[in-house]
């Protein structure tokens, strides 16, 4: 039997009264996932505080609009922030097809009117610079994500990435590929400190 991590206290502080559509993605994230190959073996015990909530801390960051979530992967954390912010339309940009079959089925089971799945690359994108903000996790290192995600971006829209502790660094190293898409004020935000044992960073940048 699969040991799914029990709710924390604080998920519900923080989905508010969103917090049943949180408790049935994790079920069916925690009995599903690895079997379909969306999240490792060692997840399921640690799917709350990990990656559920180390996802949905972020929603407050993004304003009512049209965001994008490039490699979209188990829902994470596109699903989880639809669910949180219904109030924003997100665009869930996937090139695998069984994991886009995953957030298609998700979006039916959780009744998400405010979620569109895509199936491509980023690099693929038709749409041109029209989404108001766009975030990724754990997809790959900055200077490898700019150039994938700041040409979905309008002019002034912004790039809301979650990352790890290596963060900073990542600014840095990243420095020819923010100049060269226009990509201004990269800064580290700690999300979180004083709700989650262990909080969100996220990259947070404009682009002009």
């Amino acid at each position: 039997m699969i040991e799914i991590e029990s709710e924390p206290a604080v998920a519900a502080d923080v989905f508010g009264d969103r917090i049943e559509g949180a408790r049935q993605f994790a079920a069916a994230l925690g009995e599903h996932g690895e079997e379909r190959g969306l999240i490792g073996p060692l997840e399921p015990p640690r799917l709350w505080s990990r990656h559920i909530l180390n996802s949905a801390i972020i929603a407050p960051l993004f304003s009512p609009g049209r965001v994008g979530d490039v490699g979209s992967g188990a829902g994470l954390p596109g699903l989880v922030l639809a669910i949180a912010r219904p109030d924003v339309q997100w665009v869930l940009i996937e090139p695998m097809e069984r994991r886009v079959v995953w957030l298609n089925e998700q979006v039916e089971a959780l009744a998400l009117d405010n979620v569109e799945v895509v199936r491509a690359r980023a690099e693929e994108w038709k749409g041109g610079p029209t989404l108001d903000a766009v975030t990724a996790r754990a997809v790959s290192a900055l200077r490898t994500l700019v150039p994938l995600t700041a040409p979905l971006v309008r002019n002034g829209g912004e790039l809301i990435l979650l990352k790890g502790a290596s963060a900073a660094n990542e600014i840095d190293a990243a420095d020819k590929q923010l100049r060269k898409f226009r990509v201004t004020n990269a800064r580290v935000e700690v999300v979180g400190e004083g709700v989650l044992a262990e909080p969100s960073r996220v990259i947070r940048a404009t682009v002009r």
